[in-house]
């Protein structure tokens, strides 16, 4: 997949078939936006194009008006909202900068400028709640009628739901924040992960007898926190089963080496012997968060934050157990 930020760029492909979102998670709605704007691209001969915001506009306004709440939790960071962009088959990704400039552009000039003349668009596929423009006056009738104008097909895709229930990124987030791995893996169509290259942290967990994997989540808010079982992917042939903190580290300084940004600490169960103590660093890992153990917790010392630390690798474990139990017993019950 071509990823540009900004559409002056001279690979930007002349036309094609697109759509607009923040696709926060890349979940199973999304999917199936993807599956039919790749559809209408091939008919038309046209690369599937999709258009992203960094930040999110929710994001943005927050930020201008001075108030934190109204930003939204964070499914995925920049670089697995790419990823998943990818797997889905999307030719090529438009990332644009939400600024003032951009959030207060009419919805006539967001259409020429941007869709007709900045993109080349011949089809464009947006959800059933889409707005545009400043203060979101565009909306789907004002956008079928300029392409019936100007030349480019308008389609609009209803809500997608599994098992009777509405998958957004807001279900997404809901899921998550309630420790929900399991249903937030069901809209997601995947289990929930996140993915960064391994970086260096005040190897504490060494010194307590618990190295760990360190992936700084890019957002200041991120829509899962809390003990996990989790599953590494990216250090060898087979995936590491481990147990991570995804959060602040409220039991440490917040003035570490990571500057009190949010992390991914990822402790493996059993630690490849070829990696060796430094083999990590550097490389890109996935880490799918599989089962909240429980929240972050404020330990009183490095002595109770160890003993912490034990006891959340015994249920991983027994997490795990029971898990390759339930698939032995599938299996048998496959066979018979």
């Amino acid at each position: 997949m071509q990823i540009l930020r900004g559409f002056h760029h001279p690979g930007l492909a002349r036309a094609c078939a697109l759509t607009i979102g923040n696709f926060d998670g890349v979940h199973r709605g999304h999917q199936a936006m993807l599956a039919l704007l790749n559809n209408e691209a091939r008919h038309r001969g046209v690369p599937s194009c999709v258009m992203t915001f960094e930040p999110h506009p929710r994001d943005y306004f927050a930020a201008l008006h001075r108030k934190p709440e109204l930003a939204p939790a964070r499914i995925a960071t920049l670089r697995d909202k790419l990823t998943e962009l990818a797997r889905c088959g999307v030719d090529q990704c438009v990332v644009l900068k939400f600024d003032q400039r951009f959030s207060s552009q009419d919805p006539e000039a967001f259409i020429g400028d941007v869709l007709v003349r900045g993109l080349g668009a011949r089809y464009v596929l947006v959800g059933d709640d889409f707005r545009f423009g400043a203060k979101r006056a565009g909306d789907y009738a004002m956008l079928d009628s300029a392409g019936a104008r100007q030349g480019f097909d308008v389609a609009r895709m209803n809500s997608y739901e599994v098992h009777g229930l509405r998958v957004s990124s807001s279900a997404v987030r809901e899921a998550l924040a309630r420790g929900d791995m399991a249903g937030a893996a069901a809209l997601l169509g995947r289990p929930y992960s996140i993915s960064g290259h391994v970086v260096h942290g005040r190897k504490l967990g060494r010194d307590l007898g618990f190295k760990t994997l360190n992936l700084r989540f890019a957002h200041w808010k991120p829509a899962a926190s809390g003990i996990f079982a989790v599953r590494v992917h990216g250090l060898g042939d087979a995936p590491l089963e481990g147990v991570a903190n995804l959060g602040v580290r409220p039991s440490l300084d917040p003035a570490d080496v990571n500057g009190g940004r949010v992390l991914l600490e990822t402790h493996c169960l059993d630690w490849p012997a070829a990696l060796g103590p430094e083999g990590a660093y550097g490389k890109i890992i996935r880490v799918e968060l599989l089962h909240k153990l429980h929240d972050e917790l404020r330990y009183d010392g490095l002595d109770a934050l160890k003993a912490g630390i034990a006891r959340d690798c015994e249920h991983a474990r027994a997490f795990f157990a029971s898990t390759h139990a339930e698939t032995r017993r599938q299996t048998t019950r496959d066979r018979i």
